[in-house]
């Protein structure tokens, strides 16, 4: 039998209440507040917290905070990955984000999703990962929905919503975030 751990980074209907997610929860929500709560001059212990936060990549994130997340060891990193001020990723399905991604500011990365109907709403809610390529750009207030993949390369415009993948080495923009153009420069 599964626990609501393996169902939920799995994509399966979990319970949210379950005491192995709740305490999972507080622990990034305390190393959360407790990077948000560092001044600039302390970079070694925002890299302690965020080495501590992350499931991979916290070693090289360059991160202003505050930043929020859900658990933290779901958002697996590659190097030099860049979040700018009021980021949050709700990371209950694995998040993958390339090298030298950035991030602008208030971009949300979100993987939960919620049934249809209401009385099981309220027992239960499930995900989608979200992969994001390397060498990526994401304009400042974009919001990234569950299942989605951004290829390599691609710029995304601020305040898009990307509720579907986007190919490698495009702009993109909207509402809903669609491919512009090719980026050939």
């Amino acid at each position: 039998m599964q626990s609501e751990r393996q169902k939920m980074l799995a994509g399966a209907l979990y319970d949210p209440m379950d005491t192995e997610l709740v305490e999972a929860r507080a622990r990034a929500r305390n190393l959360c507040l407790d990077l948000n709560a560092t001044r600039e001059a302390q970079q070694e212990e925002r890299r302690r917290i965020l080495t501590e936060l992350f499931g991979a990549g916290g070693e090289t994130v360059w991160m202003q905070p505050p930043f929020f997340c859900d658990y933290g060891s779901n958002i697996k990193l590659g190097e030099r990955v860049f979040f700018n001020f009021n980021c949050v990723v709700l990371d209950v399905c694995p998040v993958k984000i390339g090298d030298f991604t950035l991030f602008g500011p208030a971009v949300q990365i979100l993987t939960p999703m919620h049934p249809w109907n209401a009385e099981q709403r309220r027992k239960e809610e499930f995900g989608k990962p979200i992969e994001i390529g390397s060498d990526v750009w994401v304009g400042g207030g974009a919001i990234i929905l569950p299942g989605v993949r951004i290829g390599s390369r691609a710029v995304i415009g601020a305040g898009s919503i990307v509720a579907r993948d986007i190919p490698v080495g495009v702009f993109a923009a909207g509402n809903p975030c669609r491919a512009v153009r090719e980026i050939t420069e």
